[in-house]
C-alpha cells in the first residue's frame, strides 16, 4: 500500500471514529426544546373545585375532563360561552420550535389549552406582579392548590383560582 492511500484510509476511519462519537453524544443528550421536568414521579392530575373572583373550575381527577363556570367579563376574555359548560382541558409546554406547545405536567406548563365544544382556546399560565409590569410564567406557576391564568392588555393580569377546600 502506498502512504497515498495509508493517509486516505487513516482519514476515514478518523472521520468514521467521530462521526460515531458525535453521533451517540447526540443520541444520549436531552432533545433540543423539550421544557424542563423535575426528576420527580408526575403530581396527580387536578381534583376537586379551583374557585376565584370569575367562577370555577371542576376538576374530576382524571387529567382531561373539567367542568367550567366563568362569568361573562373571564368567558369574553377566553372567547368561551359563559355558564357552566363541560369540556377538555390540557396543560401546554408554550411555543417549542419546530413543533409548537407540547402537552406537560402541570408544574412546568406555560400554558392551559381549555376546549368546549368545538372552541378550543390556550391561555398563559402565570402570576402578574401587583404593578402589572411584569409576571412569573412556567415552572411553579400552577400548583395542586392554585392554577394562575396570566392576561396581557397593556399591563399584566392574572386571574387565579385556587383550590376549594
Amino acid at each position: 500500500m502506498h502512504n497515498k492511500q495509508r493517509i486516505i484510509l487513516v482519514l476515514l476511519a478518523i472521520i468514521l471514529v467521530l462521526s460515531g462519537a458525535g453521533y451517540l453524544v447526540y443520541r444520549n443528550s436531552a432533545p433540543d426544546n423539550y421544557p424542563y421536568e423535575p426528576d420527580t414521579p408526575a403530581p396527580d392530575p387536578h381534583d376537586g373545585m379551583f374557585v376565584s373572583a370569575h367562577g370555577s373550575m371542576a376538576f374530576n381527577g382524571d387529567g382531561e375532563s373539567v367542568t367550567i363556570n366563568f362569568d361573562e367579563e373571564l368567558a369574553g376574555l377566553l372567547g368561551l360561552p359563559s355558564g357552566e359548560q363541560s369540556g377538555k382541558y390540557v396543560f401546554l409546554s408554550g411555543e417549542l420550535p419546530p413543533q409548537g406547545s407540547i402537552p406537560v405536567r402541570y408544574d412546568v406548563a406555560h400554558e392551559l389549552r381549555l376546549t368546549i365544544g368545538d372552541q378550543s382556546v390556550t391561555v398563559d399560565m402565570g402570576i402578574a406582579a401587583a404593578d402589572g409590569s411584569s409576571s412569573q410564567v412556567g415552572v411553579g406557576a400552577v400548583t395542586p392548590e392554585r392554577i394562575p391564568m396570566l392576561f396581557h392588555d397593556g399591563e399584566s393580569f392574572d386571574i387565579v383560582f385556587n383550590k376549594q377546600k
